[in-house]
């Protein structure tokens, strides 16, 4: 599955890239507080409802009622404005595990969860085993999905400072039970092709720029210099 991410775009640029590649597209990440100050927010909703493209809250602004307080606040919230989906994250409130897993279990009630792991500080990394455990304690608490941390610029959670992947967490990833509920947050292309290789060109992927959705597509489909030796089937042109 690839979940893009909208980080403000306009009305009129969602409906050129759902017009182009809403067959490409699973998921649509709010990012951040964007869902609450976009003006044009329920008009999108319903125009990826229409292309059966599932919309999901991002995680910082829940993590922001919770801050608050307000967790409950925010999920009614997001309910009466259309989401199917919310994120629970804590890459940046004092949150701790346990924590999470009540807020994963409370948001569960209404939508689908992707609960997201890892700091958005680089200098709060987790261990690998952290990982494993905070994974599978996320997804016994009712995350239908998880989403490792990695953020827009592709430099934190999973990856180095440089970008490059850190495949001890990976490895930690794969061990909390395999990656087909795993979103990988890849930002940036040369990420993106890394995990292609290494799991297929199936995996699922997070946080692409939403205007990148056919260019990812060719990634896996081995029509890219990145991934041309990829075996695929073939259909004919």
């Amino acid at each position: 599955m690839t979940h893009v991410l909208d980080n403000g775009i306009d009305l009129q640029t969602v409906t050129g890239i759902l017009n182009a590649a809403a067959d490409y597209l699973d998921v649509w990440k709010f990012g951040w507080g964007t869902a609450y100050v976009d003006p044009t927010l329920r008009t999108k909703l319903d125009l990826l409802a229409a292309h059966d493209v599932r919309t999901c809250l991002g995680g910082t602004l829940l993590e922001v009622a919770w801050a608050q307080g307000k967790a409950a606040e925010c999920l009614a919230w997001a309910g009466d404005a259309g989401f199917a989906a919310v994120e629970v994250s804590r890459g940046i409130a004092a949150m701790n595990v346990t924590e999470k897993h009540v807020l994963i279990r409370q948001a569960a009630r209404s939508f689908a969860v992707f609960s997201e792991v890892g700091r958005k500080d680089s200098h709060e990394e987790l261990s690998p085993q952290q990982w494993t455990d905070e994974i599978t304690g996320d997804r016994d608490a009712g995350a239908q999905w998880v989403i490792t941390e990695g953020r827009e610029s592709g430099s934190v959670g999973v990856y180095r400072a440089d970008g490059t992947v850190r495949t001890d967490v990976v490895d930690a990833i794969t061990r909390a039970g395999g990656v087909d509920s795993i979103f990988f947050e890849t930002p940036r292309k040369d990420q993106q092709s890394w995990f292609i290789h290494e799991f297929g060109p199936e995996v699922n992927l997070a946080n692409v720029a939403a205007g990148d959705a056919i260019a990812l597509e060719t990634l896996r489909l081995g029509l890219r210099a990145d991934t041309f030796g990829l075996s695929r089937q073939w259909l004919p042109i």
